[in-house]
């Protein structure tokens, strides 16, 4: 018996529109093509499969055995295909993350390093921008992951965000800060008559900036206004002004002061977030697993960078 995998769906195709004409259209050929298979099947099988009743098609005994069958190893057929194709997809596929700014220096690449080492051929292409520049590009296609702040109101709902960590902000400055504690610490208020340097608009952080001093009572004095986080850091590192930035994000900066909030202080929220209505490719569920795979590992470790805590 040499059954073939085209035999069966023209098979299935037939017996389910129970037309030999519109089933040859529905998978592809002639009709006479199609007829001339179905009878080499039921050649090989040694038992015919449909019969004509009143004019209509219909399934005999060893048909009826038989359509189950098929459709199941089709299905298999169908579901190896896909999962090979992933697989070929993910040796030779693309994967876009967007990232912000801090998170894009701290968290990335050893994420980004352990994907390379798993899988070295797939195109790995990375945006910076601030959490609503990164929102806006996940929901035009131009991303298929992005490490984004969670804002206060909520994520777009056409996203799914996953939060998987909590970071702390610090304040920055070249000079100590003189309402500083004697733990180190200062509170919202303290920076009334602090000039601050401020982010551009479409930073997360020049939100939460300016949300902490609102909520403390005050608009506050902005020495600058507008900058990337580098920008920002050297504004800072000039003299020119404090400012609010994650920890992690001073880590590499000895020119810098870091004072802690005192609590309740500020804190964000970062998340993992991806179009709700996309389906993730095999390269984009692989880049978000080895992502959660990291939290988890430098969390058990301690090596999670100062100020961040899982969730």
């Amino acid at each position: 018996m040499q059954m073939q995998l085209h035999q069966l769906r023209y098979f299935v195709a037939v017996a389910e529109v129970r037309h030999f004409t519109q089933a040859a259209d529905l998978v592809g050929i002639t009709q006479p093509s199609l007829s001339k298979q179905i009878h080499a099947l039921e050649t090989d099988l040694g038992a015919p499969l449909f019969e004509r009743v009143r004019g209509n098609i219909a399934l005999t005994a060893a048909g009826e055995v038989l359509l189950p069958l098929a459709k199941r190893i089709l299905a298999d057929v169908d579901t190896a295909t896909r999962e090979v194709q992933e697989l070929v997809g993910l040796r030779r596929g693309r994967v876009r993350l967007g990232a912000t700014p801090s998170l894009a220096t701290s968290l990335a690449p050893p994420v980004l390093r352990r994907f390379r080492d798993a899988h070295p051929t797939v195109d790995l292409r990375v945006e910076e921008g601030g959490s609503q520049d990164l929102v806006r590009d996940l929901l035009r296609g131009d991303l298929d992951l992005a490490l984004i702040i969670m804002p206060s109101a909520g994520t777009d709902p056409g996203l799914r965000a996953d939060p998987i960590l909590r970071e702390s902000l610090v304040v920055a400055s070249v000079d100590p800060l003189p309402a500083a504690s004697d733990r180190g610490e200062v509170r919202i208020t303290d920076l009334r008559d602090q000039p601050l340097v401020m982010f551009r608009q479409g930073y997360d952080l020049r939100d939460a900036t300016l949300q902490a001093c609102r909520a403390a009572g005050f608009e506050p004095t902005l020495s600058v206004d507008g900058g990337e986080l580098d920008a920002v850091l050297s504004f800072v590192e000039a003299g020119l002004g404090a400012a609010l930035v994650p920890g992690i994000a001073v880590a590499r900066r000895p020119g810098i002061r870091v004072t802690r909030l005192a609590p309740p202080g500020v804190r964000r929220t970062i998340a993992v977030a991806r179009r709700r209505d996309v389906v993730p490719t095999h390269a984009g569920r692989e880049l978000r697993r080895i992502l959660l795979e990291y939290v988890h590992d430098a969390t058990a470790a301690d090596q999670l960078p100062a100020g961040v805590e899982p969730l």
